[in-house]
């Protein structure tokens, strides 16, 4: 809608970004060299952790993107709040180790098809991840228990899979309450929002990416988006998409820390009382 008045190509920051969109901001790109190392070196697990919208998920994504060919199968759960059984038979899938015949999925049933699918897999030499999002809504420690068993299958080389967990910070201590999965940790990581040059950074190099030639927040407006956001880059998304289609409303050429204000007010002013 806002995007000819402000001479984009795209909508700079839309809630589902992709790669072109990535940011390499220190903590991410640690978070990323910290999990390669774990998954190309067999490491049994490791955990990505972080507040709610620092950009876990992205990292995850970006690292299936960069890991090396002879990394595969990946496979990716994206909503892990399930018995344990149908977690298992899910990942079995995944994993292209098949389903059960009778539509009814058994813990020991999915385990023996993992098992299989990951001995022919290690026999080609290949190394499988697990990638486990939003782990802090795991149902219970069977669940995880079962998971951490999945790493017993290994030889030589080490485990037949990595394990990655990603979640909100309550995961740590929920993993510190469970010493046998937390041990099998080969790198913890732990996202933390951008500091304010950062989010300066970030804000001019989304705007950049979607074709901007030309300062559209000036330097009052980023150090509000970085107040009120907390670093958060989902939060600064959702602020500066709502500035821009302030902005073309009342026909701005730039935007200041009065705009980011107004929308602000705007989010916390609709509720349902």
């Amino acid at each position: 809608m806002y995007q000819a008045h402000w001479r984009l190509t795209r909508k700079p920051f839309a809630e589902w970004a992709d790669s072109r969109d990535y940011y390499p901001a220190e903590t991410h790109q640690a978070a990323l060299l910290k999990l390669r190392y774990a998954i190309e070196n067999r490491r049994g697990a490791a955990v990505l952790a972080g507040p709610s919208g620092v950009g876990k998920t992205l990292v995850a994504r970006l690292l299936r993107e960069h890991l090396p060919q002879e990394i595969q199968p990946i496979a990716h759960v994206v909503y892990p709040q399930m018995p344990t059984a149908e977690l298992l038979a899910y990942l079995a899938m995944e994993l292209g180790a098949g389903v059960g015949s009778d539509g009814r999925p058994t813990i020991d049933a999915s385990v023996r098809r993992i098992q299989r699918r990951l001995d022919q897999n290690a026999e080609q030499g290949r190394h499988a991840v697990l990638i486990v999002d939003e782990a802090h809504l795991i149902d219970g420690p069977q669940c995880f228990e079962a998971l951490r068993l999945l790493l017993n299958f290994e030889n030589a080389a080490g485990p037949h899979a990595t394990l990655v967990l990603v979640g909100q910070t309550g995961l740590l201590p929920a993993l510190q309450r469970m010493p046998q999965l937390d041990e099998r940790m080969g790198v913890k990581c732990l996202l933390r929002p951008l500091v304010l040059e950062e989010t300066m950074s970030y804000v001019q190099h989304r705007l950049a990416t979607a074709g901007a030639e030309r300062t559209i927040f000036d330097a009052s407006a980023t150090e509000r988006l970085h107040q009120l956001s907390g670093g958060a880059p989902r939060q600064i998304n959702r602020l500066c998409d709502l500035a821009l289609l302030l902005g073309f409303a009342e026909e701005l050429g730039t935007l200041t820390a009065e705009q980011i204000d107004a929308v602000s007010r705007d989010l916390v002013a609709v509720s349902a009382d």
